[in-house]
């Protein structure tokens, strides 16, 4: 299985069993933090890559 990149923490994930869904894209988590975290603002995740350099992230 193709690994992803959780969009808050930006862990490389293998299972993809945590997930939530934005303006018609699959996203996928390493945590219910991170899901959460990104439902409550998707649009801070959701910005270009560079927008992700510039994010701290804390979660795991």
């Amino acid at each position: 299985m193709e690994m992803t990149v959780d969009p808050v923490c930006r862990m490389k994930i293998k299972e993809r069993k945590i997930a939530s869904e934005h303006d018609g894209m699959k996203y996928y988590f390493c945590s219910d933090e991170c899901k959460t975290s990104f439902d409550a603002n998707p649009g801070k995740y959701t910005r270009s890559e560079e927008a992700h350099h510039n994010l701290e992230h804390n979660c795991c």
